[in-house]
């Protein structure tokens, strides 16, 4: 299995409107794929303009934030050497080229060269809540595919790293993701387990 790195992707359509969405990105040889849903923005955008911004940061409430209409909360900056812009506040990023696209139904694969890695603030490490949260992001995303007694275990689950490890910062996006599970299962009719 290929080594995945969770990531905020920011890219842009040929309008200039910027588009963040929480993307695990895929580790190929020097460089980086990007498989996002059909049907996505991300996917779109990438169509439109061949560049992205992998962002990495330990703000989980970015990830939290993008699944939940939150997305403009976060300010974004220039890049060095691509008009698409990074996160603001990333701790890192890293401009990508597409240089290939492969074709699927559910999820096609841009595969990106990284044109430069810069650092911008050091990692200070994560808590077992920012894991979880992170976590839950990924369950928040696929709402639509997975069994509803999946999530609900799994939450119960990742509730207690929240509970123990948890800063305001970690307790406010989880507080949002739950938020937004709440939201899908009354708009859904989908029965509790």
């Amino acid at each position: 299995m290929p080594m995945i790195r969770e990531t905020v992707v920011s890219t842009m359509n040929r309008a200039g409107q910027v588009h963040l969405a929480p993307i695990g990105l895929i580790a190929e040889d020097e460089g980086w794929i990007i498989a996002p849903f059909r049907p996505s923005v991300t996917l779109d955008n990438l169509c439109e303009v061949p560049f992205a911004v992998a962002n990495f940061t330990d703000d989980v409430r970015v990830f939290a934030g993008c699944l939940t209409g939150r997305a403009a909360q976060w300010p974004t900056a220039p890049c060095r050497d691509i008009r698409v812009p990074r996160l603001a506040n990333a701790l890192a990023h890293a401009e990508l080229a597409v240089t290939r696209t492969t074709e699927d139904e559910q999820r096609p694969r841009f595969h990106c060269r990284v044109l430069c890695n810069v650092g911008h603030a050091p990692f200070q490490g994560f808590n077992r809540a920012k894991a979880a949260v992170i976590e839950a992001s990924i369950l928040v995303s696929r709402l639509h595919m997975l069994p509803r007694d999946k999530i609900e275990r799994e939450i119960a689950y990742l509730e207690i790293a929240v509970s123990k490890t948890a800063s305001a910062a970690e307790q406010e996006a989880w507080t949002w993701l739950m938020e937004r599970i709440r939201q899908y299962y009354a708009s859904s009719g989908q029965p509790a387990a």
